[in-house]
């Protein structure tokens, strides 16, 4: 099992130049985990594609279901204290750190893109390339 943060899932259902990396990520390791949080941010980046025009409604709630059905029971719910203790810490959102604090509490890998993640918790955090070509 790995964490995703919500641009991991984004590449795989959204067609970018990180779609191929986000597809060997899902073959290397299928089960994925999530703070319940990607569910609001990822609905945020549909309605941000749907108000460009570069996917219309019915594809926006296919898309999510596709989503949902890949994150089924490896959602979870995350600390307060904890997440808000590693933001204090860190130069960090409380966001990305919900992300974090899901990796410290299953101890494993937090797979992302975002290099600020990477530099502040490089213990728990891998880049999806490194990830896919390890």
């Amino acid at each position: 099992m790995i964490v995703v943060d919500t641009n991991v899932i984004g590449y795989l259902y959204l067609s970018s130049e990180r779609s191929v990396q986000a597809e060997r990520a899902l073959i290397k390791d299928p089960e994925w985990a999530a703070p319940v949080l990607w569910r609001s941010e990822f609905r945020n980046v549909l309605v941000t594609y749907l108000h460009q025009g570069l996917i219309n409604i019915e594809d926006a709630l296919h898309i999510f279901h596709e989503a949902e059905t890949i994150m089924m029971g490896r959602e979870y719910e995350v600390l307060s204290t904890q997440v808000l203790r590693l933001a204090a810490s860190k130069e960090c959102s409380a966001y990305d750190c919900e992300f974090v604090a899901l990796a410290y509490d299953l101890k494993m890998p937090l797979v992302t893109v975002d290099r600020k993640i990477i530099t502040q918790f490089p213990d728990i955090s891998i880049f999806l390339d490194a990830f896919v070509s390890t």
